[in-house]
């Protein structure tokens, strides 16, 4: 049998046709995406457009792609199928490449450097990065991945994106208790093997997860991956779905892309801290005040508009793009009637996600894809701990009525 043969217990479904073009939702978040981007580059200049931009082109490929990382890893432990933890060495491998490559150059746009930096490595990311895992599999979704449900009309989601937001509320009104944890300085590959070395050894090892995916995957004969409805022949470009490893792809490019433009990684939870804060201004409360908010990095994000935030750019740009994916394929759809402990599993897991996220400094996105993505050994180690999580959360599943993947399901 070859190496790069990757056998399942059974052969996956044919796709189903798409269903029509959700022609209202489409319409109105293709205006909302047109009138925002044209506010936005007026109003903030042409850095906060693009970024923006961006986000559009990641929500469409999120969508399309299905792109998951909560169903990778779940996928992973409950069965051993290491389809979409495969897709993940492909988008790690494409965005450490462009990434590299623009550090190399010393200049990115608009006036940005980009720079890469080591995470710091201790108790606070490894709890962080098991917390959050857990946080996944209760909520549903991964930080990118909450984002494309709330934009694709997943109610569910709604309510884990709300968990999130109040997790990261919760941290930083409590950031005296979780700051100060013992840690090691971050360690940056190139700084010890140059880019190039960093490059080499971040591909080689992606290549090995590749061939231990492999081998599990054989002794474990899984059940395949479940697909979705897809379009065909050029259409599919534009309503999908896209096969995994073409988002993967695409994803790199983009996560590249905001590196280029901004001059740092791709992010997305801090913004979920920025808007908790912001709401509670709103409401004439003081989170200014806080230990957190007075960082001088975090009390100038506070007081500028979000539209200067990357992370906020990319997150409203992913959620739209998001939902203009959803309404071209026809799954654009609100969800009324939510079990009560799905909905109560999708809160905890939110604010899990939300603290768990603060304290690694990062999430699926920040830490795991920019970490490795940069040379840093804090994404790796975010990785293995999030696997350990990922284990945790798989047995507080059932108590909520969440079912995980079986050996005997003919599809995972």
């Amino acid at each position: 049998m070859s190496l790069l043969s990757f056998p399942t217990s059974c052969a996956a479904p044919a796709a189903k046709p798409e269903g029509p073009v959700r022609a209202v939702p489409l319409l109105v978040a293709s205006l909302l995406a047109a009138v925002l981007t044209i506010y936005v580059w007026a109003s903030f200049g042409a850095k906060s457009g693009v970024l923006l931009a961006i986000g559009f082109g990641l929500g469409l490929a999120l969508f399309h792609s299905r792109f998951g990382f909560t169903s990778a890893w779940r996928q992973l432990i409950a069965v051993g199928n290491g389809q979409g933890l495969r897709a993940h060495t492909v988008l790690l491998g494409t965005a450490a490449t462009l990434i590299a490559l623009i550090i190399s150059t010393g200049s990115g746009l608009f006036g940005s450097v980009p720079k890469a930096t080591g995470g710091p490595i201790g108790l606070a990311l490894f709890v962080g990065a098991v917390l959050f895992a857990i946080g996944m599999q209760l909520g549903g979704a991964c930080a990118s991945g909450t984002l494309f449900a709330v934009g694709s009309g997943q109610s569910t989601i709604v309510l884990t994106l709300g968990g999130f937001i109040a997790g990261s509320i919760l941290y930083t009104w409590a950031f005296p208790l979780f700051n100060g944890w013992p840690s090691l300085p971050g360690v940056l590959l190139a700084d010890h093997v140059g880019w190039f070395g960093s490059w080499l050894i971040t591909i080689a090892v992606l290549v090995g997860i590749v061939f231990v995916t492999r081998v599990v995957q054989a002794r474990r004969n899984p059940p395949p991956a479940d697909v979705v409805p897809t379009a065909h022949g050029i259409a599919r470009v534009f309503r999908g779905s896209w096969p995994a490893l073409a988002g993967a792809v695409v994803l790199g490019v983009l996560a590249a892309a905001v590196f280029l433009v901004s001059g740092g990684i791709w992010g997305v939870t801090f913004a979920f801290a920025l808007w908790g804060a912001k709401l509670l201004q709103l409401f004439g409360l003081h989170p200014e005040a806080w230990e957190f908010w007075q960082n001088p990095a975090n009390a100038k994000a506070l007081a500028a508009s979000i539209w200067v935030d990357k992370t906020s750019l990319t997150n409203i740009g992913i959620m739209i793009g998001a939902a203009i994916a959803a309404a071209a394929a026809g799954a654009w759809k609100i969800h009324s009637q939510i079990p009560w402990r799905t909905a109560l599993a999708a809160v905890l897991g939110g604010v899990l996600m939300g603290v768990g996220a603060r304290l690694a400094n990062g999430c699926n996105i920040g830490a795991y894809l920019g970490g490795i993505s940069v040379g840093s050994l804090h994404g790796w180690l975010w990785g293995v701990f999030a696997l350990g999580g990922t284990w945790i959360g798989l047995r507080l599943r059932p108590l909520f009525g969440l079912e995980n993947p079986k050996p005997s399901d003919s599809v995972c």
